[in-house]
């Protein structure tokens, strides 16, 4: 853990000093000292960070939730579902339809379907924290988005689940979406009505005890919607969302941002170990296709976000860019996949495509202002 911390960070500020965002040389980091590339192996087996990894996640989500205000989310909720049902509908769409064409069979493409259409939430709120990009109109629709992302991402597993795993009923399809939905109330209830008891709880002047209680709140619940078929990412997230409207709040905010850091930084490392660089030339041009594909639906997600909510081609622009990448969710996919017995081209395919769309998402975020020039012709039409 202490070499992974080592490297991230020396390649971070190798990175810095070229104006170089560090998501994708956390990533490199782990590539270059994982088990698939030639030379020294500083971790043989990514499993090894699996629970600090899953940690990193947590804690990216719930900082997340705090960031999403619940007024936020009542004002705009119709807007939100809106711009977050056009995202789901271009990119799941044509993710679904991307992987009929490749013919590699159904539940291969039911899995594209979701791999091509869920944005990675970590990279996502990395991004707009490493931007500075957290108070600017256009993040409370990307985080909307975000929010409606999950949650069909909760139903969305809970339905593929028996089509992996084979089960011959409808009913075990129903009874794992009816689980999940009913956890995901259950929590939508607690965000909007227990606000003021929550805040209580929460409540002491002790740094100490306020970090043990809202990091044991959030790893709890996010093992507990495990349990339930939920995303334990959203699961972090409304808890994120509850303590934000408490008094306790800003101090909050500030405890968790080294523990956000360090963690998700293990989180970028631990994906990196899982991609092998050598299955990607076999898989090269279906990837190819894919990242292009996902560009155009990202772009036209973005006018049609930035139609909702009337918003410049600067904004439009950010949107199109932040949303892109692709993360924890595909290789979350990918290891069902595997554990399936699906197409063994599966696993290097998703690879391959986050890894493209994980370095490409940061980079194109940071220069948006090359994409606003051409968003403006677009906008005034």
């Amino acid at each position: 853990m202490g070499g992974a911390f080592v490297a991230a960070a020396v390649l971070a500020r190798l990175g810095n000093r070229i104006g170089l965002p560090t998501i994708p040389l956390f990533i490199l980091a782990g590539i270059l000292l994982g088990p698939h590339t030639p030379g020294y192996v500083l971790v043989d087996d990514p499993h090894q960070l699996e629970m600090l990894s899953a940690l990193g996640l947590v804690l990216l989500l719930f900082y997340l939730g705090l960031e999403f205000h619940l007024e936020d989310l009542k004002a705009g909720g119709r807007k939100m579902a809106l711009a977050g049902g056009l995202y789901l509908a271009l990119n799941v769409g044509a993710g679904l339809g991307f992987g009929f064409a490749l013919g590699w069979g159904t539940s291969e493409a039911l899995v594209l379907a979701g791999v091509l259409g869920i944005s990675s939430s970590a990279i996502v709120t990395k991004t707009l924290v490493d931007l500075g990009r957290l108070g600017n109109p256009e993040t409370k629709p990307i985080l909307g988005i975000i929010v409606v992302e999950d949650i069909f991402l909760a139903l969305y597993l809970a339905a593929l689940q028996p089509v992996l795993t084979g089960a011959d009923t409808m009913g075990t399809a129903l009874g794992h979406i009816a689980r999940a939905f009913a956890f995901l109330v259950v929590l939508g209830l607690a965000a909007r009505f227990g606000t003021r008891l929550i805040g209580t709880l929460f409540a002491t002047r002790d740094n100490e005890l306020l970090v043990i209680s809202f990091l044991g709140a959030a790893v709890l619940v996010a093992g507990v919607a495990e349990e339930f078929g939920v995303a334990d990412a959203i699961g972090a997230f409304m808890v994120g969302l509850m303590l934000g409207n408490t008094t306790s709040a800003d101090r909050i905010r500030e405890l968790v941002h080294p523990l956000r850091d360090a963690f998700g930084a293990i989180f970028f490392f631990a994906f990196g170990l899982s991609i092998g660089p050598g299955d990607l030339p076999e898989v090269l041009v279906p990837v190819l296709a894919a990242v292009a594909l996902t560009l155009v639906t990202n772009l036209l997600a973005g006018i049609g976000t930035a139609r909702i909510y009337g918003f410049g081609p600067g904004p439009t622009a950010n949107v199109a860019t932040t949303l892109l990448a692709r993360g924890e969710f595909a290789l979350v996919l990918a290891t069902m996949a595997a554990t399936a017995g699906l197409d063994h081209r599966l696993a290097p395919f998703i690879a391959g495509y986050v890894l493209i769309l994980a370095v490409l998402s940061p980079l194109a975020t940071g220069q948006t202002h090359r994409l606003t020039r051409h968003l403006a012709p677009v906008r005034a039409v």
